[in-house]
């Protein structure tokens, strides 16, 4: 995931990148501040995902932008046609990822 901090909404953003090392970009109202976006990230992607926080931590990537996120107990299928629907609804959207 590619995380934007101190946008005006929280959003899917659409994907950052070129084909092969393309990430799922999501803009975070929250600062990149002492965990604050990490915290905007864990709590958006449990919402999502309906899921509660304690199963969205993040693997690596505390400190940049580029997060790898860990999903607990998510059912990959139905996540990625929710990922899906969410970047076809953005006004100028690639539609592959």
């Amino acid at each position: 995931m590619r995380v934007q901090p101190g946008a005006k909404r929280e959003a899917w953003a659409g994907v950052y990148g070129e084909a092969g090392e393309a990430q799922l970009k999501i803009a975070l109202k929250a600062a990149p501040i002492e965990g604050r976006a990490n915290k905007a990230l864990i709590a958006f992607l449990a919402e999502f995902f309906g899921l509660a926080r304690s199963s969205v931590g993040i693997a690596q990537g505390q400190t940049g932008r580029s997060k790898l996120v860990i999903l607990k107990t998510v059912n990959v299928p139905d996540a990625e046609l929710r990922i899906r629907a969410a970047l076809n609804a953005l006004p100028s959207s690639p539609r592959t990822f």
